[in-house]
């Protein structure tokens, strides 16, 4: 009996673990597996670029977890600088281009992976397109944005967008000896974070030297007489520059996926049940950052760019081809970033998300020190929580500081999860010493605020 072939589409995170795992279930004389991934790397950190840009990783080859050889020793055959450029469902194959070659050719399967990531935002205004404007979603276009840092012909980076992306790689330019401009259209900067939390970024980032310009919507790349981009007009002004860094965050790569009639769900994701299969396809299975998932908080599916997820995906679909079992339950939406020394954390539902979700709520916010205030190296931190009215249910966490603030946000994240109250929260047996927390840890400080605020909505 000849084995079945499991055709996977994009390299990366979800869909290498999706190979890896299926491999380490069925050998190849069960199931034949075929992935293509249209870049020349395979298995690497996206997440890692910000920090291979700013040279504190040393090279790209850091980033890459398990190389195109590394995988085809597995037997899983890899065709690398190959896209696929068409999915036809109803004759189970795809159609694949040799980059190279250009040669275009189908390939049947018996079983499907989709995992084509994500692709960044990029506005559409005039010069977006021209040399010294990158984009920073493969390892490819790290490398291609090092080597404009080179040809530069000055010191100055603009910056367009203030979410992780953005904020990462004005760091990353920081450190390159840049004078770095934000420029974000939001009104404050990290609008993953409610605004009065986003205002305590803008702040801080002013204070490391980077300029922040809020309510500027890029209208134009300024470009010189070689075609190169020299500046970035918005509505506010025009900000000269040696290069443009695109940092606006990324949306669902389902090209492919659309065209061929797969479902997709209100943010352009992929729509898949719990083993991660496609909604009404038996046969084909999609995860990472071209999926939507569902919100445990708010009870309805988003878009959330994560490698930590991508992998999670991976692992469950190919457990799933396998022959195995697991499920992808849901999110609650945590995520951390840094600037130089500031930390960002969130996780939850901002205001907006429980305004939207049709939720009332109350909110506290608290100001704390990442130690005992009088043990060296004390620094502030400040942390917003957001509770159910009246249930006192918690809904979501903000934090912001230095040093000890982001990875707080995890109590945050499994309090979320188990659907604990505030109040609940409040007696949390938390870890204490004087070199790590204060006596009541700033998680819970806000907790007890946020308990009192809903006792307080209760007997209004």
């Amino acid at each position: 009996m000849a084995a079945e072939r499991l055709v996977v589409i994009g390299g990366d995170a979800a869909g290498m673990s999706a190979a890896s795992q299926a491999r380490r279930f069925k050998g190849p004389d069960e199931l034949s597996i075929v992935a293509f991934e249209r870049g020349h790397f395979t298995s690497y950190s996206a997440c890692g670029i910000p920090y291979w840009v700013s040279g504190d990783v040393d090279g790209r080859e850091e980033l890459v977890a398990r190389t195109p050889e590394e995988h085809r020793a597995r037997a899983i055959d890899l065709r690398t600088r190959t896209e696929v450029t068409e999915i036809d469902v109803e004759g189970r194959r795809v159609r694949a281009l040799d980059r190279e070659s250009g040669e275009s050719y189908w390939t049947a399967y018996d079983k499907l992976v989709i995992a084509t990531g994500a692709r960044p935002v990029r506005p559409d205004v005039p010069g977006i397109d021209a040399p010294g404007v990158h984009g920073v979603q493969t390892l490819d276009d790290g490398q291609a944005l090092l080597d404009s840092l080179d040809k530069a012909p000055g010191r100055r980076a603009v910056v367009v967008g203030a979410g992780y992306i953005g904020v990462e790689m004005a760091e990353a330019m920081l450190k390159r000896g840049f004078e770095v401009t934000v420029l974000d259209r939001a009104p404050q900067p990290m609008s993953t974070l409610d605004p009065d939390m986003g205002r305590l970024v803008h702040e801080a980032m002013d204070g490391l030297g980077i300029t922040t310009v809020n309510g500027a919507a890029v209208t134009r790349i300024l470009t010189g007489r070689d075609g190169r981009a020299t500046g970035v007009e918005t509505e506010k002004g025009t900000y000269p520059a040696d290069v443009v860094v695109l940092g606006i965050g990324v949306e669902p790569e389902t090209t492919l996926a659309g065209a061929a009639g797969l479902p997709l769900g209100a943010h352009g994701g992929l729509l898949t049940d719990l083993s991660m299969r496609v909604a009404g396809h038996d046969d084909i299975w999609a995860g990472g950052d071209c999926v939507e998932v569902l919100d445990l908080v708010a009870g309805r599916t988003r878009h959330i760019a994560l490698g930590t997820h991508a992998n999670k995906h991976g692992q469950i679909i190919g457990a799933n081809i396998g022959g195995g079992y697991g499920t992808f339950p849901g999110v609650v939406g945590t995520a951390v970033s840094k600037v130089c020394d500031l930390e960002i954390a969130r996780t939850g539902l901002r205001e907006k998300d429980a305004h939207a979700a049709g939720l009332r709520y109350v909110t506290a916010t608290i100001e704390s020190t990442s130690r005992a205030g009088y043990y060296p190296g004390a620094r502030p931190m400040t942390v917003k929580m957001i509770a159910e009215y009246r249930t006192g249910r918690l809904l979501g966490v903000q934090i912001v500081g230095r040093e000890g603030a982001a990875k707080r946000v995890d109590v945050a994240a499994v309090a979320l999860t188990a659907g604990m109250t505030v109040e609940a929260m409040t007696a949390l047996d938390l870890g204490y010493a004087p070199p790590f927390s204060p006596v009541w840890d700033p998680v819970l400080v806000a907790a007890r605020r946020a308990a009192a605020a809903v006792r307080e909505a209760g007997s209004a």
